[in-house]
C-alpha cells in the first residue's frame, strides 16, 4: 500500500491500478466493480486517522467507504468530502487503462481525472492536515462512493440511510473551479414495433426501424428546437442527444422490434412527468406508435453562491461557475445536503480513450483542497 504522507504521485497510481469500473460499462468481472478499491481508500483513511470507517454494501461487492474524522468537540457542523469510486468502460481505449503510467509530466490511465486525481488529493491533504482536522470549524467525514457512474446509488444510500452533513464537497474534475449547479437529466428508451417479414417481400411487413428513423428525425428537428427555445439564464439550454439504436435480426427479415435511448440533459421544473408526456407528445408526431420508458431521472443541482463555505471555496482562488453534465452532488442536494463539485483536472479528460491527468493539476489539486480545509481552522 502506498501511504498518502509518501507521494501524491505514487498514491494516484496505486489508485489507476486497481480496476473499478461500474459494472454496466463491462462484461469482464476482474475489473469489475468498486470493492478492491473500497478497501484501499478505506485503509488509506485509517492511516490518515480516521475514527471511524465502515463499508455498507450498497449493491452485492459493491460498498461505499465512509469515515468520520475525530473532532475536538461535538456538536460541530459536518463537512463531507465525497469523490466516486467507480470508473467507465475501458473499450477502446489507446493506452493501458491501468498502467498508471508517468510520461510527458502526466499519470496515464482509467480514472487519473473522473475521479482518483480528485481522491488522491483530498487523501493526501488529509494527511498533510491530519493534525489540524480535529479542530476545524466542521467535523470532517470522507465518503468514497460508488456507482456514480451509472445510477449514483452510493448517493442515494448515503441519502436513504438518514445520513445527515451542512455541506458536501464533490470530488470532480472541475479545473480547481466551484461548480455550484448543474444540468439534470432524463434517460428515456424507445421502442417502435413492426411486424416482420422476410425481406424479399418487404410490403408484407412493417419496418421497426424505418419507424425510429421517423423519431430520430423528431428528436433532432422538432425536440432540440423546442428545448432551445426554453434557456435558463446560469445553465442555458436543455439539450437532446439519441446515442444508442439497436434494431432487427437478420439481414434478410424485415425488423419488427427497435429500440433508441436518448438522452435529455434538464433545467429545474423539467424533471416531472408532465414534461415527459411533452416530449413523448413530439415523437409522436412523427411515430404515432412509439413507446417511451423512463430509466433515470436526475435533478439538476442550484447551491446558493452565497454558502459560507462556498465562500471560504473561493478563498482558494476558485471562481464559481455551471456545467452541463450530472454529478452525486445533486442527488445529496435534493437529500438536504448542500453540494458542489470541485477538483483538480479537466472535464474535457474524462471518459476519453487516453484519459490523463496532469501532475501539475494533481499538486494544484492537494494546494485547493488544504487551502479550503485550513481555511476552516
Amino acid at each position: 500500500m502506498i501511504s498518502p504522507g509518501e507521494n501524491v504521485v505514487s498514491l494516484l497510481q496505486a489508485l489507476i491500478r486497481i480496476p473499478s469500473v461500474n459494472p454496466t460499462a463491462t462484461e469482464d468481472p476482474s475489473v469489475a466493480g468498486e470493492g478492491r478499491c473500497a478497501t484501499e481508500v478505506a485503509a488509506h483513511l485509517s492511516e490518515l486517522g480516521a475514527a471511524e470507517i465502515i463499508l455498507p454494501e450498497v449493491l452485492p461487492g459493491r460498498p461505499n467507504v465512509l469515515a468520520r474524522f475525530p473532532s475536538d468537540r461535538p456538536g460541530k457542523p459536518r463537512l463531507l468530502l465525497a469523490p466516486h469510486l467507480d470508473t467507465v468502460g475501458v473499450s477502446g481505449m489507446t493506452i493501458d487503462p491501468f498502467a498508471a503510467t508517468e510520461r510527458d509530466g502526466r499519470i496515464w490511465g482509467r480514472g487519473s481525472t473522473d475521479t482518483k486525481g480528485t481522491m488522491a488529493a483530498m487523501l493526501r491533504a488529509l494527511w498533510e492536515l491530519r493534525d489540524v482536522v480535529p479542530h476545524l470549524s466542521h467535523e470532517v467525514w470522507f465518503a468514497g462512493l460508488m456507482g456514480e457512474e451509472a445510477g449514483n446509488e452510493g448517493a442515494h444510500w448515503i441519502v436513504d440511510s438518514g445520513f445527515q452533513a451542512d455541506f458536501a464537497l464533490i470530488g470532480e474534475p472541475t479545473d480547481c473551479d466551484i461548480v455550484h449547479a448543474h444540468k439534470g437529466a432524463l434517460w428515456l428508451r424507445l421502442r417502435t414495433d413492426g411486424v416482420a417479414a422476410h425481406a424479399a417481400t418487404p410490403d408484407r411487413g412493417r419496418n421497426a426501424i424505418y419507424a425510429m428513423a421517423d423519431v430520430a428525425r423528431a428528436v433532432r428537428d422538432a425536440l432540440v428546437p423546442l428545448l432551445q427555445g426554453e434557456p435558463d439564464p446560469m445553465l442555458g439550454c436543455a439539450t437532446a442527444s439519441l446515442g444508442l439504436i439497436h434494431g432487427g435480426r437478420k439481414v434478410n427479415v424485415v425488423p419488427d422490434r427497435c429500440e433508441a435511448e436518448l438522452d435529455v440533459r434538464t433545467l429545474g421544473g423539467q424533471q416531472s412527468d408532465e414534461f415527459i408526456r411533452r416530449i413523448e407528445g413530439v415523437l409522436r408526431t412523427a411515430a404515432p406508435t412509439v413507446e417511451v420508458e423512463l430509466i433515470r431521472r436526475h435533478p439538476p443541482l442550484v447551491t446558493d453562491q452565497n454558502h459560507p463555505l462556498v465562500q471560504k471555496l473561493q478563498l482558494t482562488g476558485a471562481r464559481c461557475t455551471t456545467a452541463p453534465w450530472f454529478c452525486d452532488g445533486s442527488v445529496l442536494a435534493q437529500g438536504g445536503i448542500a453540494s458542489v463539485a470541485a477538483g483538480p483536472g479537466s472535464i474535457a479528460q474524462a471518459h476519453t480513450v487516453d484519459e490523463s491527468l496532469a501532475i501539475t493539476d494533481l499538486y494544484q489539486g492537494v494546494a485547493f483542497y488544504r487551502h479550503f480545509l485550513s481555511s476552516l481552522g
